[in-house]
């Protein structure tokens, strides 16, 4: 009897330490899943020629909003790049993204965020171990769909360019006073030691088993139209 109860106390505490411990897995499945739906929708996306020429790209499931007077945000998710003579994408690395507004206003949301780094300056700023939006880098709403105008434009004007979901309705948001850290802590839990997101993104590590439906999907989406051109 001992036995059994000590059995189930034990079957009861794994399921919460594993819960724990997959913490990254989890949240680098919803961001493949965000990416996913968002550009299985190509007149409502994100402009491929935006996605194949961006340095890095970012993606943050579901960031909490809430606010009662002062509002605040917080949310967790990844970063990755690719190299100047890199095609392909990074391993991921962990951020956190923070931020808080004043004003009057009550409620709250969840929110998926997705921001592409379109140039090197950019990149090096948003690799450091906290960065600001908008007050380190030019950061606009990035547009929808297939506007060569508007993409031509978005490249030369910004450096970062953001997009947000929310209710299922997809649109360019200027991200402005957001702050992006590194989240040192996931990034031990993917890669089994405390490494920040430069070294994640340029040593050539190896993505996580967790993280290989997001790289394959940033590969599909990124080079699809140019392998069938070249």
């Amino acid at each position: 009897m001992k036995m059994s109860v000590a059995l189930m106390m034990v079957g009861a505490v794994l399921p919460l330490v594993a819960a724990k411990e997959s913490e990254p897995t989890a949240r680098l499945r919803e961001s493949a899943a965000v990416f996913s739906e968002i550009m299985a929708t190509p007149d409502k996306g994100i402009p491929k020629e935006l996605l194949e020429n961006a340095h890095c790209i970012v993606i943050v499931p579901g960031l909490k909003k809430g606010a009662f007077i002062v509002g605040g945000e917080f949310g967790k998710g990844f970063i990755s790049c690719r190299g100047p003579k890199s095609m392909g994408w990074s391993a991921p690395a962990a951020i956190r993204m923070e931020g808080g507004s004043f004003g009057f206003q009550i409620g709250g949301s969840e929110t998926d965020v997705v921001m592409l780094v379109m140039n090197a300056r950019g990149a090096d700023k948003l690799l450091s171990s906290e960065f600001t939006l908008g007050g380190e880098a030019d950061i606009a709403a990035g547009p929808v769909g297939r506007s060569a105008t508007a993409q031509t434009d978005a490249m030369m004007r910004a450096e970062i360019l953001s997009w947000s979901r929310s209710r299922g309705v997809f649109a360019g948001i200027a991200l402005k006073g957001a702050t992006l850290r590194e989240d040192l802590d996931n990034n031990e839990k993917m890669y089994g030691k405390r490494l920040e997101n430069r070294e994640v993104v340029s040593s050539g590590i190896a993505p996580s088993a967790s993280a290989r439906r997001l790289m394959t999907l940033l590969n599909v989406y990124s080079f699809r139209e140019r392998g069938k051109t070249e």
